[in-house]
């Protein structure tokens, strides 16, 4: 009797678990879709429950004003309650609240324990989290060692973000190494899978010859993929070097474009040259009007040769 009672028991915890986990399958996939009312109506019963991954959805929603009014504090309520089941999602989420100080006080010493409990569990975010706190020094004493070895755990698990941080690491060295070589064969890892980061740094190595030979057609390619994703720092660039053909035919009305592009993301560097472009005639032409605009936003974005530009075009007009 005992025995059936168990495996009555048991088979009822089981088709329990397989409910809650249809249920937060279908709350997930309808936050995903956009579908928030929905999703919010599918995933407060199962965080009232205790169900740690919609009490971290739930927390989600409440951080973003998805499906609810944004309100910080009930974000943070509700990832502490995922939090404290050892979810490590939610545990990150912790941190980064505490980082930015959104619904508490900003601690980073906190931020870091929450993001050192989801590290240790192997959640690869908030091992980035952790190396990049090492890394720059960011409430804790800086050990670029320590950085590289939660890096690395990251990396370990395709986390994009973690293996362009190796080939920062050692392209810029300082406590590590530095190695170009092995910066590149990082930044390519990342750039293998569309990150527009590494992308833009694969193609700054390719231009400056670090790490590989200098290939300025290499450098445009892997200059266009991460502008392609919007990279404003990759735009530039690849307006420099279409102004300057540099492993490209010249080409201003190509320059303009990618200068736009960067300016409209304010980037003070492209804006400054658009402005520059326009105060020229080239590939445009000439205003001295929409020159100054530029030249405006881009001292406002603290570019330093802005200003004094600025003072020239006022004169001409």
């Amino acid at each position: 009797m005992k025995n059936k009672l168990a495996l009555i028991f048991s088979l009822f915890l089981l088709i329990q678990i397989t409910t809650a986990h249809a249920g937060i399958d279908e709350a997930k996939a309808a936050y995903n879709k956009g579908e928030f009312a929905l999703a919010l109506k599918l995933t407060q019963p199962l965080a009232n429950d205790g169900n740690a991954i919609a009490q971290n959805l739930l927390g989600n929603m409440y951080s973003t004003g998805h499906g609810v009014e944004k309100d910080y504090f009930q974000a943070l309520v509700w990832y502490h309650k995922a939090a404290e089941q050892s979810y490590p999602n939610a545990q990150r989420n912790l941190g980064i609240a505490y980082e930015q100080g959104e619904g508490v006080l900003r601690d980073q010493a906190i931020a870091l324990e929450w993001y050192r409990k989801a590290a240790a569990q192997g959640l690869s975010e908030a091992q980035v989290d952790l190396g990049f706190a090492y890394y720059n020094g960011i409430g804790i004493t800086q050990n670029r060692t320590e950085a590289l070895k939660w890096y690395r755990k990251a990396a370990d698990q395709g986390n994009v973000a973690a293996q362009n941080n190796i080939g920062i690491a050692y392209s810029f060295g300082g406590g590590i190494p530095q190695d170009y070589e092995q910066a590149v064969a990082w930044f390519r890892k990342a750039s293998e899978q569309n990150y527009s980061e590494a992308q833009f740094n694969l193609g700054s190595s390719y231009e400056k010859g670090q790490g590989v030979p200098q290939d300025l057609a290499q450098a445009i390619s892997w200059y266009s993929k991460a502008a392609e994703q919007g990279h404003a720092k990759a735009q530039f660039n690849l307006g420099v070097m279409y102004s300057k053909g540099r492993g490209v035919k010249q080409d201003y009305a190509q320059s303009i474009a990618w200068y736009r592009k960067a300016s409209e993301q304010n980037h003070a560097d492209a804006q400054y040259s658009l402005g520059y472009m326009y105060g020229k005639g080239q590939g445009v032409s000439l205003d001295y009007a929409i020159a100054a605009e530029w030249f405006r936003k881009a001292a406002a974005n603290g570019n330093e040769n802005a200003s004094n530009s600025l003072k020239f075009v006022k004169e001409a007009l």
